[in-house]
C-alpha cells in the first residue's frame, strides 16, 4: 500500500510540473476563459522619418504630363562582374524619394515639400491637392509605397531576421507571426522591443505575451519601422549551454529520482519486516 503511494505521489508531482510549463508557454492566459468581448484599439499608422525612402508615382489622362512628375525608372545591374551583364541580373522599378535630414523631398514641379511625420495616405493626398491647386493636373491619381521600411525579429524564434513593412499598420502579434512565432524556448513573458525614436534615443519595451492586456495595451502593440524585437532565451535554454546544465530541470530525471526512492524506500521495508519475522 505503500508503495502505490509513492507511486502517486510521483505521478502528481509530474502533473504539476506539466502544468507549470504550460503555464510559461500559452499565449493569452487572461483571455482564455473569458467570454467574447469588445477591444477598443487605437489604430496609429506609420509615421514617416528623416531616411525612409518612398516610390511616388503620379498618374492621369495623359501619359505624357504623368511623365513629368515621376521620377525615371532606374535599373541595375545585379551580381554581374562586367560591362555586358554576363552572370547578372537586372532588377527595373520605380526611383525612390529619401527624406532629408529636414523631413523634406525635392518633388517634380512643386520642389521642396516637407513630409515628415505624415502618413503614407496624408502624402498622396498632399501632393494631390498641390497638383490641382498649381493647375498642374486636373485628374491626378498619386501612389506612395514605402520602399525601405522594415523591422526585425531575432532571438528564440524559428525564422529570425529582417522583414518589409509593406501596409500601414503592422502588429507585434504580426511580426511574430511572419517570423514563424517563437520557439519552446523563447520566454514569452518578457518579449523586448528596442524602438529608436524621431530624435535618436533607444527605448526599451518589454510585453508580457501570456496576457492579452499586456499585449493590446503596450506602446509597441503597432510597431514603427526599424523596431527590433528580441525573444529571450528561458532559462532551460540558457543552460544548455553548460554541461549537463538541464539535468535537474528534465522530468525524467525527477521520474527516475523518485523510483529510485521508492525502491530504496521498498527495500528497507521489506528488510525490517524479514527481521521481525
Amino acid at each position: 500500500m505503500k508503495n502505490h503511494k509513492l507511486y502517486l505521489f510521483a505521478l502528481v508531482c509530474l502533473l504539476f510540473a506539466s502544468c507549470a510549463t504550460n503555464k510559461k508557454i500559452s499565449y493569452f492566459q487572461d483571455a482564455i476563459n473569458a467570454d467574447s468581448a469588445k477591444i477598443a484599439l487605437p489604430s496609429p499608422e506609420i509615421r514617416l522619418r528623416t531616411e525612409d525612402k518612398l516610390s511616388i508615382v503620379v498618374n492621369c489622362r495623359d501619359p505624357e504630363l504623368s511623365a513629368l512628375f515621376n521620377l525615371p525608372y532606374s535599373s541595375r545591374v545585379i551580381g554581374a562582374h562586367s560591362t555586358n551583364n554576363i552572370a547578372g541580373t537586372t532588377n527595373v522599378g520605380v526611383s525612390c524619394y529619401a527624406i532629408d535630414p529636414n523631413g523634406n523631398i525635392d518633388f517634380p514641379e512643386l520642389g521642396t515639400i516637407h513630409i515628415a511625420g505624415m502618413t503614407r495616405t496624408e502624402v498622396a493626398s498632399y501632393i494631390k491637392q498641390e497638383l490641382v491647386n498649381r493647375n498642374l493636373v486636373t485628374d491626378p491619381v498619386v501612389t506612395v509605397e514605402y520602399s525601405n521600411l522594415h523591422f526585425s525579429v531575432f532571438g528564440e524564434v524559428r525564422n529570425p531576421g529582417q522583414f518589409n513593412i509593406v501596409r500601414d499598420k503592422v502588429t507585434l502579434l504580426d511580426a511574430i507571426s511572419t517570423a514563424g512565432d517563437l520557439t519552446i524556448n523563447g520566454k514569452r513573458t518578457n518579449v523586448m522591443v528596442l524602438r529608436t525614436d524621431s530624435i535618436g534615443n533607444v527605448l526599451t519595451y518589454k510585453v508580457n505575451m501570456t496576457s492579452l492586456d499586456s499585449v493590446i495595451n503596450s506602446p509597441v502593440y503597432y510597431l514603427c519601422q526599424n523596431d527590433q524585437i528580441y525573444v529571450e532565451p528561458t532559462k532551460k535554454r540558457a543552460r544548455e549551454s553548460t554541461a549537463n546544465g538541464n539535468v535537474f530541470a528534465s522530468p525524467s530525471f525527477w521520474i527516475s529520482t523518485a523510483s529510485a526512492i521508492t525502491t530504496l524506500i521498498s527495500t528497507i521495508l521489506l528488510i525490517q519486516q524479514r527481521s521481525r519475522q
